[in-house]
């Protein structure tokens, strides 16, 4: 996924699916810098991580 897809989805008023090695999971925040966002499975919204934004599925 590419920052600006990323950034559109954090700001979206309504859920987008997105997957992290085919879990779903929601998006916080989107660096810029180091291409990385910090998410956290929708299933488990304590297991925070820094992931590669291409490492994010739109479903």
């Amino acid at each position: 996924m590419d920052s600006q897809r990323a950034k559109e989805i954090v700001a979206s008023p309504t859920m987008i699916n997105v997957t992290y090695d085919g879990e779903p999971v929601y998006i916080q925040h989107v660096d810029d810098k180091k291409e990385t966002a910090r998410i956290y499975p929708l299933s488990q919204p304590e297991n925070e991580k820094e992931v590669a934004l291409s490492q994010l599925n739109e479903q």
